[in-house]
């Protein structure tokens, strides 16, 4: 392959094959030799770490919006109006864009094992704090709070995974782990909705701070460090080894490392990829969340487990799309390879055309199904449905292709691509609160 310079972005399309040189021969050969390096792993241990990161990440999204069916308890409770008991996710939407902004520097110096452990504990002390608060301000602090120790998965998963998989399976767990952020959204307050109706409010956040004991039994019985650095090999071994805290990386923290994936917008494939996503996600799956309760609550009388229910069919969408867009968009590379020999980030985006088209028909079917309904039926429903499959399946299409268009930042395109995201969708989760009479008129 072409060396490219260290600043320029390399595309796949500009390169030819040729013979790996003896520097890369060698370094090749002193990984395979050792035991710690993730690349050596059994499939099984790499799964395992896969998963646990995108559970994480998955977590991250279902806090946010688990507290959606409870926002008239809650604004009851703390006498505050609905739109301001909905800032109680829409500042957590946006600490969970600015937070891996942090925890990506910080991983890539001291580790993500251990990382990874803080953020489960921290978030599960704030989540006791959240379930005894008993004013708005207390429980806007634990919400913060959260946000920012459950966040780092949301950025260091890419990368997590790129250091893990073989190539020709990255779509697949790229797949994994924006599936798992994308469908806590939907899970959050469809689980949520029956704990409000029939145990209370306050068990939303004991039931969070249980999941994350259980997240942090798990990196304790299978999780390890996926950073590999074979001038700093592990001495330790055993349970206790893996727990001690230690710089993985012999360089230090510097402030430039916590603005540079700002620097991957000087790409246009990794800034438009980024765009198109966030906007896309922002009407394919935020919108959808956020109007559940107005559009469902408000125009047919539902209560909160009624509203939960809706959200089935956002999670069923996304679950299909995403058995569409991971392994197909992978089979399609491959076709692609056998029948002319070579393949290119680019030519995934040949299935993002499938995905931006469904997502309009979806919200297209869901926005006028809604509109003109008298009595609830669930052909608005099927347009949540149809959205979601199409947002899932950009999302993983364009996080992939923006992965492999600059791979060796792997890290901080992940989190690149979460700020454009999350912090588009503050502002128009914001805007849609602030309209929400509006729109409830307008149905």
């Amino acid at each position: 392959m072409k060396i490219a310079s260290a600043e320029s972005s390399v595309h796949l399309e500009n390169l030819t094959p040729s013979l790996p040189n003896e520097a890369i021969v060698k370094d090749e050969g002193t990984r395979k030799s050792s035991s710690q390096d993730p690349r050596n792993w059994s499939q099984g241990k790499k799964n395992a770490q896969i998963m646990m990161v995108a559970f994480h990440s998955m977590m991250g999204t279902f806090m946010a919006a688990g507290i959606i069916p409870a926002y008239g308890t809650l604004a009851e409770e703390y006498n505050v109006t609905v739109p301001d008991a909905s800032y109680l996710t829409s500042f957590q939407i946006l600490l969970l864009g600015l937070s891996p902004l942090v925890w990506n520097p910080v991983t890539a110096v001291y580790g993500r094992y251990n990382v990874s452990l803080l953020s489960v504990l921290g978030s599960m002390v704030c989540n006791i704090g959240g379930a005894r608060c008993t004013s708005y301000g207390a429980q806007m602090t634990t919400r913060v709070l959260t946000a920012f120790l459950i966040s780092p998965p949301i950025g260091i998963g890419s990368g997590v995974i790129t250091d893990l998989c073989e190539s020709e399976k990255i779509a697949q767990k790229l797949g994994w782990w924006t599936l798992m952020t994308t469908i806590g959204t939907p899970i959050g307050p469809f689980l949520m909705g029956f704990v409000t109706q029939h145990i209370g409010v306050q068990w939303i956040f004991w039931i969070f701070a249980i999941i994350n004991f259980c997240q942090f039994l798990l990196y304790l019985a299978f999780g390890d460090e996926t950073i590999y650095n074979p001038a700093n090999e592990r001495q330790e071994n055993g349970f206790f080894g893996k727990m001690k805290p230690r710089q993985i990386s012999s360089r230090s923290l510097h402030l430039y490392d916590f603005v540079a994936p700002f620097s991957l917008a000087q790409f246009p494939r990794v800034l438009i990829a980024a765009c198109a996503h966030a906007i896309t996600f922002c009407y394919g799956n935020i919108a959808l969340i956020v109007e559940m309760p107005i559009a469902f609550g408000e125009k047919f009388n539902f209560n909160a487990q009624q509203i939960g229910l809706q959200f089935i069919a956002i999670i069923i969408g996304c679950v299909l799309g995403e058995q569409v867009s991971g392994p197909i968009s992978d089979w399609f590379l491959q076709r692609l390879r056998h029948t002319r020999g070579h393949s290119c980030p680019a030519d995934r985006l040949w299935l993002s055309y499938i995905a931006f088209s469904t997502v309009i028909t979806g919200l297209l079917t869901w926005g006028f199904q809604l509109q003109y309904a008298t009595s609830w039926n669930i052909t608005p429903c099927i347009g949540a449905a149809i959205a979601s499959f199409g947002n899932q399946m950009q999302t993983t299409i364009l996080t992939t292709f923006a992965v492999e268009s600059k791979q060796e930042r792997s890290a901080q395109v992940g989190v690149f691509v979460n700020v454009c995201r999350q912090i588009y969708g503050f502002v128009r989760f914001c805007l849609l609160r602030h309209h929400h009479t509006i729109f409830v008129k307008q149905l």
